[in-house]
């Protein structure tokens, strides 16, 4: 059973609602606008459904009107609002200079008045309306710039967070001010006491879909005298204030979710949402220890928590509930795609972990106290797979992690290379944003830190290696900095043992000086792959126009590393622009002209760096516009040999299984994730594997030596994570790599 606990996004659609626009389809099917009976009785209906909203907000006079939804609402009030000043400054009259909005609101309300303020050539001042650290309201600030305002806009409650506004207080400094006054009032529908009567407020705006009804209905009200100009000009429906035939279906619809606000029965009180809030509150601190929630509940609507944990980002938490059939949102789902800290706890100046690893929790009215019970178990059984996954505070003894992990920051390498039986573990080229991580990681897992190791001395970022260091300074084998070279590796040591596996290095200057290549030996010394930083990436070479480089030196490097490594060794780079993950020099001799020149003898080191040198004219020395620093001048013949679809969708598939050679189906999801979610049914046929994206590297060379003929088909939740290992694969070689599209959100047995 899915547990959808993202009500402020959207609603399933009210049973009675469905069967209301079921209904109306069927049987009331006229227009409105018709004069014969078909058409009276449509009529009479959607004037029963008007008369019903003005009693359920409190709206006995003025204009209420059927729209779309709240952002059309919100584009007609603003365009009515500006409209009057745009006619008030043509006939001479002086005019307000400011439009004001919560700095908290939607980005439709923002977006709008940019918009029409642009298109009517007013060219007024748009200004934020601060909020506190509660998320409401500056109201001395808003009375104090009130008078020079033309409109003023605010919510009625917060999507995101559920911060209700002190819209009383919100009414008295706006006293004595000619501001017209819009109410964005789509979260407090059904959730909280709302009589527009009871308030000087211009406009409001109501949506359909966030309260059970289906999307595309909505409600704009327009108090009496507030001027009005109409933004949809056609054949006068709605008394000529938005034309269009009308949306009879959803207003039906819309009716039956008033008539349920109405009859009392249907949605529960304010105090058993609040008790409902309580108890998913209880049972994400019992599953988050340290969890923060973002804004205080005495001033939220009764169904919304917005939280965050320490040092487990939103993405994180969004894949671990969606995998235990749990959804959530990091903010308004208008913005999801985005992936930028919410403007809501920015503008709230809570601190930038909170607004970047924010997560909303919302639940509508209708819910009941059993699937509050499921949501909360759940929950809970959330945090004990985090738990085990190292990724919060640990209360037992997590499954070991084994062999290499790899973590990638803007397209910056970090590795930790582990040996269960041993206990040990090294990290190379350690980041800072992972510091915490690796350092909770290795805590949890118990291991000794056998080597903390850059491949070179980087250009882009300070290496973290004293932090890490630092983090772990009761880790006993926590080496001293004294005992090691700049770049790590211990004094007069040929190797680093992990257990079972160990560490040997290669010299290979060229993007600096000090570029080091370290090689990772398994049983009986066997070479398994090798870390050659930015020397050479995917699609790319390392530059070697930096004041720390040795451009002459990255031919002979090249040449040494051909030698030791072969075609076909994997290589694991310092950088991953494009979601690779590993190469060989096979590959990118193919995929990289230059380095196959070299290789082959044609260009000498002096030809060479000059060939790069050409590469590198026009690249920014350093990190630009909050962009990190490009690493690597792209070389890469053929950048599209691998982007050719490999997605499979449900026909696909079955011509696949219905094939001579076995399918190996791979869970590329986290841990965390497999713990919780089930994989797609495919039959016995099907040989299984889970592995990790995190830890792709170690399978690359098994599915490499795979029969050509094999088909590798890899699942994740949404299909963005399989398909970067599907081509990842193809790209290396192993031509029948498949994501299942859509992935786990899409799949159905």
């Amino acid at each position: 059973m899915e547990i959808y606990l993202d009500a402020n996004a959207t609603t399933p659609v009210l049973p009675a609602s469905r069967a209301a626009a079921l209904a109306t389809m069927a049987d009331d099917y006229g227009n409105p606008s018709s004069t014969h009976s078909t058409g009276l009785k449509a009529r009479a209906l959607m004037d029963a459904v008007r008369a019903r909203a003005r009693r359920v907000v409190g709206a006995p006079s003025g204009q209420l009107m059927f729209v779309s939804g709240a952002t059309e609402g919100i584009q007609t009030a603003v365009l009515s609002a500006l409209d009057r000043l745009r006619v008030q400054r043509a006939a001479g009259e002086a005019v307000p200079e400011l439009l004001l909005y919560g700095a908290t609101e939607h980005k439709a309300v923002p977006e709008a008045l940019k918009h029409w303020n642009a298109l009517l050539q007013l060219n007024l001042q748009i200004l934020p309306i601060p909020v506190g650290r509660d998320g409401r309201h500056d109201l001395p600030w808003l009375r104090a710039h009130a008078p020079r305002a033309g409109l003023v806009c605010t919510m009625a409650a917060n999507n995101e967070t559920g911060v209700v506004s002190d819209l009383a207080g919100i009414a008295l400094a706006l006293a004595g001010s000619r501001a017209l006054w819009m109410v964005d009032s789509v979260q407090a529908l059904g959730k909280m006491p709302l009589q527009l009567v009871d308030h000087p407020i211009d406009y409001a705006t109501f949506s359909g879909h966030k309260l059970y009804a289906p999307k595309g209905i909505g409600l704009l009200y327009v108090r009496e005298g507030a001027p009005f100009t109409p933004m949809m000009a056609g054949g006068g429906q709605e008394g000529a204030l938005r034309s269009g035939t009308e949306n009879m279906a959803g207003i039906a619809a819309l009716g039956a979710v008033l008539a349920a606000l109405e009859d009392g029965t249907t949605f529960q009180p304010p105090a058993v949402l609040a008790d409902y809030r309580a108890r998913l509150g209880d049972a994400l601190q019992d599953a988050f220890p340290g969890l923060v929630f973002n804004a205080p509940p005495a001033h939220c609507l009764p169904t919304t928590l917005n939280f965050s944990v320490p040092g487990v980002g939103s993405k994180l938490l969004l894949d671990l509930f969606d995998a235990a059939g749990v959804r959530v949102s990091g903010g308004s789902a208008c913005s999801a795609a985005k992936a930028q800290p919410s403007h809501v706890l920015e503008a709230m100046q809570l601190p930038a972990w909170q607004s970047a690893s924010a997560v909303r929790l919302s639940f509508g009215p209708a819910a009941d106290g059993a699937f509050i019970d499921e949501a909360c178990a759940r929950i809970r059984a959330c945090g004990g797979s985090l738990r085990d996954s190292c990724l919060g505070p640990a209360q037992h003894a997590a499954p070991p992690v084994e062999g290499v992990t790899r973590f990638v920051v803007d397209g910056a390498c970090c590795y930790l290379v582990a040996d269960a039986a041993s206990r040990r573990c090294a990290v190379i080229d350690p980041l800072p944003e992972v510091t915490e991580r690796l350092a909770q990681l290795v805590r949890c897992q118990g291991y000794t830190l056998a080597a903390l190791l850059d491949t070179h001395s980087h250009g882009d970022h300070a290496s973290s290696a004293p932090q890490l260091r630092a983090a772990l300074s009761g880790n006993a084998a926590t080496l001293d900095a004294a005992a090691v070279d700049a770049l790590g590796w211990p004094h007069g040591a040929e190797r680093i043992d992990l257990g079972a596996m160990h560490l040997t290095r290669l010299a290979s200057p060229g993007h600096t000086e000090d570029s080091t290549t370290y090689l990772l030996h398994g049983a009986q010394g066997l070479l398994r792959l090798a870390f050659v930083g930015d020397t050479v990436m995917p699609g790319a070479l390392g530059r070697s126009d930096f004041a720390q480089s040795a451009p002459l030196a990255f031919g002979p490097s090249l040449h040494r590393l051909a030698q030791v490594l072969g075609p076909q060794t994997l290589l694991l780079p310092g950088h991953d622009y494009d979601d690779r993950f590993a190469s060989t020099l096979g590959t990118e001799c193919t995929a990289q002209p230059l380095l196959a020149q070299v290789l082959e003898g044609h260009l000498d080191a002096q030809a060479f760096a000059e060939a790069k040198a050409q590469l590198e004219h026009g690249l920014a020395p350093q990190a630009t516009g909050g962009q990190p620093m490009v690493c690597g001048a792209r070389v890469d013949a053929a950048p599209c040999a691998a982007a050719a679809s490999s997605d499979l969708n449900a026909t696909a598939l079955q011509a696949l299984l219905q094939g001579e050679s076995p399918l190996l189906l791979v869970d590329v999801r986290e841990p965390y994730e497999q713990r919780l979610g089930r994989a797609p049914e495919l039959g016995d046929a099907v040989q299984r594997q889970a592995v990790p994206l995190s830890a792709l590297v170690n399978a690359l060379p098994d599915w490499l030596a795979l029969p050509p003929d094999t088909p590798v088909l890899f699942f994740c939740r949404s299909g963005n994570r399989s398909a970067q290992a599907a081509k990842a694969l193809r790209r290396l070689g192993h031509a029948r790599a498949f994501s299942l599209a859509g992935g786990m959100a899409l799949w159905r047995p």
